[in-house]
């Protein structure tokens, strides 16, 4: 095994143990499930650092562990897309390479786009298990597609901000945690 797939593999295994402890501190708690907390940090992170493999791979295991800790559900298919589907759509945060990018402000905007993106694959899987398996949870009279955008975007966005917040920082003031040294633009 050569030494740079070693240290992707490590990074891997670290930014999946410290997700799990982040999701462990919640912010705020949804009563069917999904909660605001970083647990989003370090996989945007890994997939912005080492691509889409790493980044996808890393949410899937996050994703898998998390079903071990309590995580509720009502259907097998349910649990897949909530847990390692979900979180392994936020590994599409590797889809750019920023470190191919020149200017701060591009290199910015290009972080902010694919946490997006990422967020966007995770609310789909979200969105789709609320449609089908928690839409008798909505309010007499509302659709359950509507039930579930207001609901999963309830706790989704405020974690995106704070993902790209903590991201964003992390870029200015520790880009190394973010482009790999040899890669990194000085």
């Amino acid at each position: 095994m050569s030494r740079q797939r070693l240290l992707i593999l490590l990074e891997m295994a670290m930014m999946t143990a410290l997700a799990l402890v982040f999701s462990e501190i919640k912010v705020f708690q949804m009563p069917q499930g999904g909660s605001v907390s970083l647990v989003m940090v370090p996989i945007a992170l890994l997939a912005v650092r080492r691509g889409l493999l790493p980044g996808v791979t890393c949410g899937i295991l996050v994703g898998v562990l998390q079903t071990f800790f309590g995580s509720g559900y009502v259907h097998p298919v349910q649990l897949l897309l909530d847990y390692p589907v979900a979180f392994g759509a936020l590994g599409l945060a590797g889809l750019v390479r920023l470190s191919a990018i020149e200017k701060r402000t591009n290199k910015v905007m290009a972080l902010w786009s694919v946490l997006f993106v990422g967020v966007i694959g995770r609310f789909v899987c979200h969105f789709l298990s609320g449609v089908i398996w928690f839409g008798k949870y909505a309010p007499e009279g509302m659709p359950a597609a509507l039930y579930s955008f207001v609901y999963n975007i309830t706790y989704l966005l405020p974690e995106m901000i704070i993902t790209g917040i903590v991201l964003t920082v992390v870029m200015s003031s520790a880009p190394q945690l973010l482009f790999p040294v040899r890669n990194r633009l000085a």
